[in-house]
């Protein structure tokens, strides 16, 4: 927590300090006293939900004795966001269970990615890290077989775009087509590090480590790819105008109990492959500066030879406003989507699905019944085109 903070209001200051899950005697001494400073209990309770952090907050609120310095009625709130999210955990992972059960018993490796990888190693099933749905990556030879055993067990699809989109379906994307069933939303990765220069996410299936999921074994990736995973994942919210603290926290927890092995030569290598570099800087800048996690020396000297202030002012408007952000700069997003497509041909496929998607998503998208109404917003995907030379 250091000296960038002088825009950001106390309530935001208190927020970053209990976005994490250990402190130094120091760092509890400041969070003391920054508890006494808070003029707005209300704003520092609706930002923390925002953020995707309101049960970790509950939980470092009672674990550091400073429930009494907050109003009741705000602490009512936070114990209820902690009470749900470890609800909601325990139903995600008895769903996690099951789809993984399946899989498994069709020898199809299943890593875990995201808040459930975080959940059941690092935050340790408590319902800290809140999450809303299941995230898995498979190999991508195995993705057809895994989602066509998925679907013959009550899962449901929700539809591919586009026509067009079907034959590539697998290249489009973060993700499959959602797989809904009960209330449960899983979402099959197939590549965490598009581009075709890079093997990274094939390392990342081979060097995953084994851990349960309830009775079941899955894997999880180890500390380093997965660190540079959730970097690239975090920039690419904000590429989209949002960010939540709830992902720097994956970040800071991460390097709290893996740092030696994250923070080594082979990180800058991986980045450097994945084309990461200077977003690593960017993402390392703030967890130094603001968390107080410590790199080598070498790693310092890496990220301040990449200061970015814009980077500094992007996460400060972040804080004040994590969600519903009008996109800046839509054209780059989708620009950098398409670079990411393997094949002109995939490309073309992609685009032409963006521009004449099905009936069933126009509908859905403009909100009209009428299969004649709904053509006359056709010519409104055009604008996808104009994407791709807007600036």
């Amino acid at each position: 927590m250091g000296s960038n903070l002088l825009e950001i209001r106390n309530e935001e200051i208190l927020l970053l300090g209990l976005s994490r899950l250990s402190f130094s005697e120091k760092l509890r001494s400041r969070i003391e006293e920054l508890t006494g400073s808070v003029s707005d209990w209300d704003y520092f309770t609706n930002l923390a939900a925002e953020h995707g952090i309101a049960a970790l907050v509950w939980h470092n609120l009672e674990s550091l004795g400073l429930l009494n310095r907050v109003p009741e009625k705000n602490i009512s709130v936070l114990r209820s966001s902690h009470l749900l999210s470890v609800s909601r955990n325990a139903f995600l992972l008895t769903g996690a269970e099951e789809v993984i059960s399946l899989l498994n018993k069709a020898g199809i490796k299943v890593v875990l990615l995201k808040g459930l990888a975080l959940e059941v190693t690092l935050y340790g099933n408590s319902g800290f890290r809140q999450m809303t749905d299941i995230d898995l990556l498979i190999n991508r030879y195995d993705f057809l077989k895994a989602r066509d055993i998925l679907m013959e067990n009550g899962y449901e699809s929700l539809p591919v775009k586009s026509g067009f989109h079907k034959p590539i379906m697998e290249w489009t994307g973060k993700h499959l087509p959602t797989l809904m069933k009960n209330g449960i939303m899983v979402d099959i990765h197939l590549e965490l590090f598009p581009g075709r220069r890079n093997n990274l996410t094939s390392r990342v299936i081979e060097t995953s480590m084994e851990v349960k999921v309830e009775r079941e074994k899955a894997f999880v990736p180890e500390p380093g790819l997965f660190f540079l995973y959730l970097v690239r994942h975090l920039y690419f919210h904000e590429l989209n105008n949002e960010s939540q603290l709830r992902l720097y926290a994956d970040l800071v927890v991460l390097a709290e109990k893996y740092g030696r092995e994250i923070f080594s030569y082979k990180l800058l290598d991986n980045a450097k492959e994945a084309g990461l570099t200077r977003i690593l800087a960017w993402k390392l800048e703030p967890l130094r500066d603001l968390w107080g996690v410590e790199f080598p020396d070498w790693l310092n000297e890496f990220t301040s030879r990449r200061f970015n202030p814009e980077s500094i002012n992007r996460f400060v408007f972040f804080l004040k406003s994590p969600k519903g952000n009008k996109p800046s700069n839509p054209g780059k997003v989708y620009r950098r989507m398409i670079r990411e497509i393997p094949g002109i041909h995939r490309k073309i496929l992609f685009i032409l699905g963006d521009i004449f998607p099905s009936l069933t998503f126009m509908k859905g998208r403009y909100g009209v019944k009428s299969t004649l109404k709904v053509l006359l917003y056709y010519p409104l995907r055009l604008g996808k085109l104009f994407r791709l030379i807007s600036r």
